[in-house]
Order: structure tokens, then sequence, then C-alpha cells
């Protein structure tokens, strides 16, 4: 083999690799979007009667997400998709269930994203039903979306996927997780937590939590953004905006020193209102922002934490 000849096979190779970087970079995340958007309408429909813990509603609305689950081919976590739980709010004794479902990880088995959405929401009041789609239907919709992606790229680390219930009445439901010790909390790699992801007037989502740590900021601030879609960090109390690091249910993670990611837009005129509906979500906007966490996993899956 001569000079030139390796030259060429060196430059080739180059070539190769640069492009496999590129095609990951640039990684197309299929989503069948028809049914994305049917989640989302479902679970927000006035059928389910706001899904606040401990109703019909409610009740309806986790056996939808288990259904879905098994549908999904999405294991149980630890023999069960419903963990049940009780607990007291003003006043009130609840009973709520997390609903829980485990992907393996083919490199990591043992170590665990854990990606979140809460189910519940505010129910019925004064005879008018809180549907809560963009807060926070959406999120469980996106649940399904991953394990739908994860059939066809099985992630690295294994995936508990969790619809949080009792969010809604002080984050109960993430609390009873990480307190429950169902896992060690040294084997938790990180929570990727959704609440509110599909509205936005100016196209943007935001992303909470790289301030606390240093591979997390790394990897959003390299991050290759689409061109449909504002990814913003912020919203960590060091940007003079509102603090969002104690606002959804990865705040109970943080508490226990766990690195999170949250993803949510800015509160819009609906926010915990019977408008909430599904006619007022920016379904173009819900897709890309899917889109994107699910690229953003990709590179948290493929990191050394």
């Amino acid at each position: 083999m001569n000079f030139n000849t390796i030259f060429l096979f060196f430059l080739l190779s180059f070539s190769f690799i640069s492009n496999g970087q590129n095609a990951s970079i640039n990684k197309e995340v299929l989503l069948n979007e028809t049914t994305l958007l049917n989640h989302l309408e479902t679970l927000s429909s006035d059928l389910y009667e706001g899904r606040r813990t401990g109703t019909k509603g409610g009740v309806k609305a986790r056996k939808y997400i288990v259904n879905q689950f098994h549908l999904l081919d999405v294991l149980p976590f630890k023999e069960n998709y419903e963990h049940f739980f009780s607990f007291k709010a003003s006043g009130k004794r609840y009973e709520g269930a997390n609903v829980l479902g485990l992907v393996k990880g083919t490199e990591s088995p043992h170590k665990y994203i854990v990606i979140s959405a809460h189910y519940d929401h505010e129910g019925i009041k004064k005879k008018k039903i809180y549907n809560g789609a963009d807060d926070n239907a959406s999120g469980i919709s996106a649940l399904f979306a991953f394990a739908e992606y994860f059939k066809k790229n099985p992630p690295k680390h294994s995936v508990i996927l969790i619809a949080f219930d009792a969010e809604e009445l002080g984050l109960k439901g993430s609390k009873h997780f990480v307190e429950s010790a169902s896992i060690p909390h040294h084997k938790i790699v990180v929570n990727l937590n959704m609440d509110m992801i599909s509205r936005s007037d100016n196209d943007e989502l935001f992303v909470v939590g790289t301030r606390y740590n240093k591979t997390l900021k790394y990897l959003v601030s390299t991050f290759k953004q689409s061109n449909k879609i504002k990814l913003t960090i912020g919203h960590d109390g060091e940007d003079g905006k509102e603090n969002w690091t104690y606002s959804s249910d990865h705040a109970s993670f943080h508490k226990r020193e766990i690195p999170f990611l949250y993803f949510g837009v800015a509160d819009h005129k609906d926010y915990h209102e019977p408008t909430d509906d599904f006619k007022n979500i920016h379904p173009e906007f819900y897709k890309d922002a899917v889109k994107t966490i699910i690229l953003l996993f990709e590179k948290v899956d493929a990191s050394h934490f």
C-alpha cells in the first residue's frame, strides 16, 4: 500500500466518522404525531373530570396510562405499574398512586434515568372541569412518545418512566418515590421532568437545572437546537426570572441532590383555569418540543456522570 493509498484510506475514515457524528447531531426523531396529539386530547377531555387525585377521573387516567405502558412494551417497575401511597393535605386524607414503567438499558442497566410527568390536575370546581391539557396531559403524552421511541432506539441507561400523582397537592407522588428507597439515590443519574410543554406564543421552551450540575450545563449549552423552537436555559435563580427549581416534581429529586432537568413553558392565561383545554394548545410547537426533549435525552444518555 503506497502513501497515496494510505492517505486516501485515512481521509475516507475521517469523513465517515465526521458524517456519523453529524448524523447523530442532526438525528431526526420520528414520532407518530397523530397519536401524540390524540393521547393529549383524550386525557384532557371531560371524560377524565380533571384527573384530581383520588377521584374517579384520576383513577380512570391512571388506568389509561397503565394500559398504554403495557401496549408499548414498557415493563412494570418492581413487578407492578401502580405504586400506591396515602397522605394528608389541607386536613384531608388522600389515596394516590404513581405509575412506573421500566425500559432496560443496553450498556448501563443498573444506572437509571428517570423521565417523569404528573398526570393529576385540579378536578372539578364549582361545576367547571379543569381539564389540564397543557398542565399536564402534555407531559404524560410525551412519556408515551418516549416509550414508543425506545422500541426502535433502546437507551444505554435503564429508564424509569413515571407518571406522578398528586403533584398539584404538594408534589406528594414524587416525594413518595424518592423517600421509598425503591432505588438507591446514587443509581439515579438524572431526572428529566416535563410539566406544561404544549404551548408557547414565541416558540420558547425553558430548561431548568443546569445551574446545579456542570455536566448537564455543558450538554445543554452545546446542544444543537432546532430552528423551529428556542430552548432557553433559565428560571433557576440566576437570571432574575421566577425561580422554577421547586415548581414541579423535579424538586423532590433536587432536594436529594439528584441532578435534574425540568422542561416547561411560561405561564399563560389558561394556567390552572377551566380553559386549559386541548383546543388551546399549539400542536406544532408541542410536537417540536417533544422531539427536542428526546434529542437532549440522547445526549444525556450517551454521557458519563
